[in-house]
Parts: C-alpha cells; sequence; structure tokens
C-alpha cells in the first residue's frame, strides 16, 4: 500500500492495525468462548474447569500447565465484557511501546500475579487465618492479572499529571476490592499492579507538585467514602474476615458520605482545616482498630469473655485504609496550608499606583494598562508584580507579569506556587509568546486571541489596502467633520453627557451589561493617562469616540496606544469608526509613536477542529454573545487597517482546568451579569462561586 493509500484509510484502522497482538487474544479468547460455551455457561461448572484453572491447588496438584491453559478461559458470561474492555490498557500500551513490548508486560504480569498469589495464600494458609485458608483452596480462569499489568504499564505512558491522577485512581480500585472482597482475582490483580509500580517507577509521590499532593488525598478520602456506600449494600469476605450488610440507618451514611465529600473537596483545595479533619478522622479510626484487636487478642483467653456486637472484619478494613491515609498526609503535610481567603505574593499587596511606577520603569505590552483597573488584585513576585482576578477558585492571571523582562520566568513560577499553595488554579489570559515560553514544561496552551497591531513610523495611507480608510478620511474632510484627541476630563460638562449618553444607549440595546476584564468602560477612560478621540460633526455633536490605553516602554517613554472603547452615535457620519482610527493613527504617528494596537477581539479566534473544551466553550460563547457585541465583525472591521498580528494565549496547567477556568472567564468578563440577562442572551452559562 502506497503512503497516500495508507493515510487515505479511517483513524480507527490505522489504530487497528497497531495492536495485532491484543487482537489476537481477543479472538482467542473468544473462540475459547465459543468452543467450550463460556460465552453463554458459566465455566466454573464446566467438568474441564479443574484441569485447566490455575491457582495454589493446581500447582501442588503438580498441573504445570494451568497457568497458561487458564489464561485463556473465562469462569462466567459476564466476565467477558469486563475482560475485553480491561485489555484496552494492552491496546494502548501495544499502539505506544509495539507489540513485543506489550505481549513482554501481559506474559511477565500474567505468570508472576499467579505465582506470587499463589505464594501469598499458601504462606497465609499455614497461619490461623481463615480467609487465606479458604482463597488457598480455590481455582481461578482468565487473563486479569495480565491485563492488570499492562494496565499499570500503560497508566506509566501518561503525560504529567495524568499519570498520577490515574494511579491514584488505579491504586484505590486495587486495595478497596483487595480489603473488602479479597478473591484470588483482587490477589493477582494487586500483585501485578505493585509488580509494575516497583519496576516502572512511574509514580513518584515526592517529585508530585502541590496540586497532585493533594488530588491524591482526594481520591484516597473519596475511595473510602465509596467502601461506606458498597459495604451498606452488599456483603464482604477479604483479608479480615466475613462481613455482612452494614447494619445501620441510610441517614447516617448519608451523614457520613456528606461529610467526607465537604473534607474531600477541603483537601483538593489544599485547605488546612480540611488536613486536621482528616487527621483527626483517621485517627479516631486507627483507634477503633485497636480497639478491635485488642478485643480480637483477649477473645483468645479462656478467662476472658467479651461480646463483639459486630463483625470486626469492616471496621480492620477500613482503619487499614485510613492508616495509609494518615501516613501520606502526614508525608504531604506541606501541601495543605490554604485558607480561604490566603493571599498570593511574597510581601504586602502592591497597589495600583505601585503597578503604574512599575509600568513606567519597565514597561509593558499592549494590555498592561487594565492591570490598574478595578476587580484586580495584585501579587508581589521577587522582582515583579502578576495582576490576577479571583474568580471560581481560580486565579485567572491578566495578561504578561509585569516588571523587568529577565525576570518573567521566574515571576510565572512564583505566581504558579503561591496561588496552588492558596487552594487556587493558576492560569495566565491573553499572555504573549514570552510568557508561554516561561511557564513549566506540561502546561497546556491556546491561542484565545490575536492582538492587531499596526506598525506606525513612516505610516502612510496610500495603495489599494487603504482605500477604505482614505475614503472614509476623505468623506469627513467633505463633511466638515472634526477630529479631536483629548482627554476625558479636559472636555466640557456638555461633550461629557454626550459621551455618557452614547454609551448608554448602547448598553441599553445589548441586553447584557458591559464587559469587564479585558474591556473597560467610560469610567476606566476618566484616568488622566487614557485618550479619548472625538468625532464632532460641524452641528456639534459628538458621532462617536475611542479611548486609547497608553503602552509604555522602559525608562517611561509611551511607545504606542491600544484600543478601548469604541462608540457611535446611532444616525451619525457612516464611517466615523474609520475616521476616527485613520485620524488617531495619523497623529500618533506625527508625536512619535511605534505601535498602536487595536487589541485582540475576545471570542474572534477561529480554533481548529478538535482543539478542546475550552475553544468548544469558547465558539459558543462568541456564537451566542455575537449579536450581542460582535466580535466577529468587529474583528473583520480591524482588517481594514492591514494590522500584523501577536498571538494571545490562555495559559493552563491540564484540561482538567477548563470548566473551572470557563467558569472564571464568564464571571470576569461579566461579572455583573444576572441569571435572567444570560438567559435573555440565549446563553446557559454556569454562574461560578468564587473564592
Amino acid at each position: 500500500m502506497t503512503d497516500t493509500a495508507a493515510s487515505r484509510r479511517h483513524p480507527a484502522l490505522v489504530v487497528l492495525s497497531r495492536i495485532p497482538a491484543t487482537l489476537s487474544l481477543v479472538l482467542l479468547l473468544l473462540a475459547v468462548g465459543v468452543i467450550w460455551h463460556g460465552l453463554w455457561a458459566p465455566f466454573e461448572d464446566d467438568p474441564l474447569f479443574p484441569t485447566v484453572a490455575y491457582g495454589l491447588p493446581s500447582l501442588l496438584n503438580g498441573q504445570w500447565w494451568t497457568p497458561v491453559t487458564g489464561t485463556f478461559f473465562i469462569n462466567a458470561p459476564w466476565v467477558y465484557a469486563l475482560t475485553i474492555a480491561g485489555l484496552a490498557g494492552m491496546g494502548y500500551l501495544e499502539f505506544r511501546r509495539g507489540s513485543r513490548v506489550a505481549l513482554a508486560y501481559f506474559t511477565i504480569g500474567q505468570l508472576f500475579s499467579i505465582f506470587a498469589a499463589a505464594l501469598l495464600l499458601w504462606l497465609g494458609s499455614l497461619l490461623p487465618w481463615p480467609w487465606a485458608q479458604l482463597q488457598a483452596l480455590q481455582q481461578d480462569v482468565g487473563p486479569s492479572g495480565g491485563a492488570m499489568a499492562c494496565l499499570a504499564a500503560a497508566v506509566g505512558l501518561f503525560v504529567a499529571p495524568w499519570r498520577v491522577r490515574a494511579w491514584s485512581v488505579l491504586l484505590a480500585f486495587t486495595f478497596v476490592a483487595l480489603l473488602f472482597w479479597g478473591a484470588v482475582a483482587d490477589v493477582e490483580h494487586a500483585a501485578a499492579v505493585l509488580l509494575i509500580l516497583f519496576v516502572d517507577r512511574s509514580l513518584r509521590v515526592q517529585r508530585t507538585t502541590v496540586r497532585e499532593q493533594r488530588l491524591i488525598a482526594f481520591v484516597a478520602i473519596l475511595a473510602l467514602g465509596a467502601t461506606q456506600i458498597i459495604t451498606l449494600l452488599v456483603p464482604t469476605f477479604g483479608p479480615f474476615g466475613y462481613s455482612g450488610p452494614v447494619t445501620g440507618s441510610w441517614i447516617d451514611v448519608a451523614i457520613d458520605t456528606a461529610v467526607i465529600v465537604v473534607v474531600a473537596n477541603g483537601l483538593f483545595r489544599g485547605r488546612r482545616w480540611a488536613w486536621v479533619v482528616s487527621l483527626v478522622l483517621a485517627s479516631l479510626n486507627l483507634l477503633v482498630g485497636l480497639l478491635v484487636v485488642t478485643a480480637l487478642l483477649l477473645l483468645g483467653h479462656s478467662d476472658v469473655e467479651i461480646t463483639l456486637d459486630a463483625d470486626p472484619s469492616h471496621s480492620l478494613a477500613t482503619s487499614v485504609l485510613w492508616v495509609l491515609l494518615l501516613i501520606y498526609l502526614v508525608w504531604v503535610r506541606r501541601a495543605f496550608a490554604a485558607r480561604r481567603r490566603s493571599r498570593i505574593g511574597a510581601a504586602a499587596s502592591p497597589t495600583v499606583e505601585d503597578v503604574k511606577r512599575m509600568l513606567r520603569t519597565d514597561g509593558g505590552g499592549t494590555l498592561s494598562w487594565m492591570s490598574t483597573w478595578a476587580n484586580n488584585d495584585y501579587a508581589r513576585t521577587t522582582d515583579g508584580i502578576v495582576v490576577y482576578q479571583r474568580r471560581a477558585g481560580v486565579a485567572l492571571a491578566l495578561a504578561d507579569p509585569l516588571g523587568p523582562a529577565g525576570t518573567r520566568a521566574a515571576s510565572v513560577a512564583e505566581f504558579i506556587d503561591q496561588a496552588e499553595r492558596a487552594g487556587l488554579t493558576p492560569c495566565f489570559f491573553s499572555a504573549d509568546e514570552a510568557t508561554r515560553a516561561a511557564v513549566p514544561e506540561g502546561w497546556r496552551s491556546l491561542v484565545v486571541a490575536d492582538d492587531t497591531i499596526v506598525d506606525l513610523p513612516g505610516l502612510q495611507f496610500t495603495g489599494k489596502p487603504w482605500n477604505s480608510v482614505r475614503s472614509s478620511l476623505n468623506r469627513a474632510g467633505r463633511e466638515e467633520m472634526t477630529f479631536r484627541l483629548t482627554h476625558l476630563k479636559d472636555e466640557p460638562w456638555g461633550i461629557r453627557q454626550q459621551l455618557r449618553a452614547i454609551s448608554e444607549m448602547w448598553v441599553g440595546d445589548k441586553g447584557l451589561p458591559e464587559m469587564g476584564f479585558t474591556l473597560g468602560t467610560l469610567t476606566e477612560a476618566e484616568d488622566p493617562e487614557v485618550r479619548l478621540a472625538l468625532a464632532i460633526s460641524p452641528d456639534g455633536d459628538v458621532d462617536g469616540f475611542l479611548s486609547w490605553l497608553p503602552v509604555y516602554g522602559e525608562g517611561g517613554a509611551i511607545r504606542g496606544w491600544t484600543l478601548d472603547l469604541m462608540r457611535r452615535r446611532e444616525g451619525g457620519f457612516g464611517p466615523v469608526m474609520e475616521f476616527l482610527i485613520g485620524s488617531s493613527a495619523r497623529q500618533f504617528s506625527d508625536e512619535g509613536a511605534e505601535i498602536m494596537s487595536l487589541s485582540g477581539a475576545p471570542l474572534a479566534h477561529e480554533y481548529p477542529p478538535g482543539a478542546g473544551m475550552i475553544a468548544e466553550l469558547s465558539d459558543k460563547l462568541a456564537d451566542a454573545l455575537e449579536p450581542v457585541y460582535g466580535f466577529q465583525s468587529l474583528h473583520k472591521f480591524k482588517m481594514k487597517f492591514n494590522p500584523r498580528f501577536e498571538t494571545m494565549y490562555l495559559l493552563f496547567h491540564d484540561e482538567g482546568d477548563l470548566l473551572a477556568i470557563g467558569a472564571a472567564l464568564t464571571r470576569a468578563f461579566l461579572p455583573d451579569a444576572t441569571l435572567r440577562q444570560f438567559a435573555g442572551a440565549g446563553l446557559e452559562l454556569v454562574r461560578g462561586g468564587g473564592d
């Protein structure tokens, strides 16, 4: 087959062609199930079962072939679905590392799990241990030991932080099953998983981030909560003995579960109180376990009479899990120091004047002046300042860190560390390429806008590309329109009232309030360093206006201007925006400015297919808001000025943060919008809580 023909194959066929060993094993299992009727009748009832099944009895009887023959049989029809699904790990491993590696992991994992389980049960059966003595008599079939080994090896191939998360879930499942059900297969699964854990060493808790340490605690305590519900419904028979369904009311279990969920959420956010509560719960369960062990030891003395109201197996199994969690929580105690309003920053929070002073000293980007607006918080790093907002548990950093260019990487690292320790999810919105290069390895990035930059030196509105702008300027001259670049505070009361009326009329027509975060209002335009461009008709009416934010370079010089507000009066001069922007560009160029930024229209970037959740959210939000705010049409309008583009990114830790980031962005852009206004605009957005 030629390369062109191969490239036209369906992606599913490409994947299947790369996992022949996994597919062969699945087909072999199905064939054996058909020949020996295992697909529709329990094979464990078949006379052949004792001959082919593996386990300690088979090995003691000299049936050396059973670890091989038993691998290809499955004991019950319903188990086929679980077994084949479990082989997905082998398929992923084979896809990533090849058939030989996958077969090696499967074969070694299957044989090791069988012999390790047999050895453990043989040693346990020599003791007065009813569970071990009973399981030592059992036989088993199926490839689940090898499948679990491949699954563990596949988890080790995941990128950070999904590797730690997947390991946490896999280990929680394995040990809960072993301690509460403890069948031969559960022992084999634990042996296979532990083998890969120690051989591959792909899980290293001490090298994980604070976020991942919290996540492991979160998964562990939720697993304990799950046992509360499971043991209420079904009997258990694990290494600590048999127990029927736990006695007690559903109300008690519901309360216990609710408490664990609340504490788990606190651990996920790194709250100190949740860590303390978890230590108390773990200590109490450890005490219960010690009391049960003491009672059982006393029962062994004939001269002591003790009556236990309930079977102790459930308490002992639960105590073991709590002890493991207790050890872990003490081990990573530094990850749980966050309080509800933990301050982010190395010193006292900077003021707006501190921010302005740093901008004048070290310069900033095209969005940096927005750092001076209301609703922003400031985190001081060693050499800079990071501007952010707290929304929905997210530390939403605005654009790039302020300060000397050479310290950006250090400021990024400090902000991320401080935000995570405060229990917040850090991310950077509308960051540039330098900030993207400064985030830790493994962070994800997504294009959210393209900053439209017009270079001003030597600007001339000549040639075909400038026809539209040149025509607007010429028409404005014929109709005697006046252009004035000014400051809001310098304008008379009548002009200021016209500006407010135009703005209020614009807002009133939208059904949603004016947006915030990276979009200003007349309030921000009142700053004496912000300039206003006015288009005034021969009758003295304001037909439109713009606001321009300063872009500082190093040493206090203004090197450019960023467009913020764009408002026009209904029925006024038609191409008023082209006139205002063109006239502003001409004057800025005459003043010696280097650049004019028309900003990046939010939600206007075109994403490639499969760009992910945040891209889908952005597209849906853009479609819903287009009739209201017109971001797409605004982006097309800016193309008239022949700009160059500088990419703006959303930088975030991983895809698991996107839901919270989406809610945070919604509340940052529309902090005052009500649910009724969202519904009126056709939006179904999460209102989002926040710290």
